[in-house]
């Protein structure tokens, strides 16, 4: 069916932002030609940082699903005394300057404050540290979890949990097997967009722990000392990845259910 009426001029304005998002890749992907892929990604350096962000990221999507959907639950299903403050506590890492959240991090768990001293004296650094990474991740990454898995809550229908309670069922139950199942679709997609922006994060990470290096705070190293054409390979390697987990998300928790 071809676009008619009042679909013409929205479809032609999202066009443009459509245009806008591809035309970055496809200039991208011909740069690829050019660079000797293999052979950068085989740089010891490199190899360390894509091992980095493999093993920091899943585990800062981990504690944000963790502790993220029963806090978007409770958003989503209680009220009670303070929770505008939790609300605006959730909202607020996605307003502040990644770098400004690194700096706040680290008047919490510097290596001079009482927790990072501490913690520094038990062999456990949470600076310049996987520990750091997964720190500053979480920080940044956690709130998309929060926000995408309550609208998912906010979205099922009160009454179905209601009629689940009269069959039997406890609070908990109910909420494992009717809530979450009709809000995975959500949660999927909270999962998605926490992944992608932990394994992508660069200002507070910096900041947190600029060694050991993720896969971007090596981008920005090769930038700086190698320009543009030195980040193709490992930027591709980063791409891949993000697009391999958003699949097998989709795959195992995402599409349509019907009840």
């Amino acid at each position: 069916m071809g676009l008619t009426g009042g679909h013409a001029v929205p479809a032609l304005l999202g066009a443009v932002l459509v245009v806008y998002f591809v035309g970055p890749f496809v200039a991208f992907f011909l740069q690829v030609g050019s660079v000797d892929v293999t052979e950068r990604l085989a740089e010891p350096a490199t190899r360390a940082a894509i091992r980095t962000s493999l093993v920091t990221a899943p585990v800062s999507t981990t504690i944000a699903t963790v502790f993220g959907i029963p806090l978007a639950y409770v958003l989503s299903r209680r009220s009670f005394r303070g929770k505008r403050l939790v609300e605006a506590a959730v909202l607020l890492p996605l307003v502040l300057p990644p770098i400004v959240g690194g700096v706040m991090i680290l008047t919490v768990v510097g290596q001079y404050t009482p927790i990072g001293s501490v913690a520094a004296s038990l062999g456990l650094p949470l600076t310049d540290s996987y520990a750091g990474v997964i720190l500053a991740q979480t920080f940044v990454a956690a709130p998309f979890l929060v926000v995408t898995a309550r609208a998912g809550f906010d979205g099922v229908d009160e009454r179905l949990e209601e009629a689940a309670r009269t069959l039997g069922y406890c609070p908990l139950s109910t909420a494992r097997r009717v809530t979450l199942p009709l809000a995975r679709n959500a949660i999927a997609a909270g999962v998605i967009l926490t992944f992608v922006r932990a394994i992508g994060e660069f200002g507070a990470t910096m900041m947190v722990a600029y060694n050991p290096r993720t896969m971007p705070t090596r981008i920005e190293v090769l930038r700086i000392t190698h320009g543009l054409d030195a980040i193709v390979p490992i930027a591709l390697a980063l791409l891949v990845i993000t697009l391999v987990v958003v699949v097998a998300v989709q795959f195992v928790i995402g599409g349509p259910r019907h009840y």
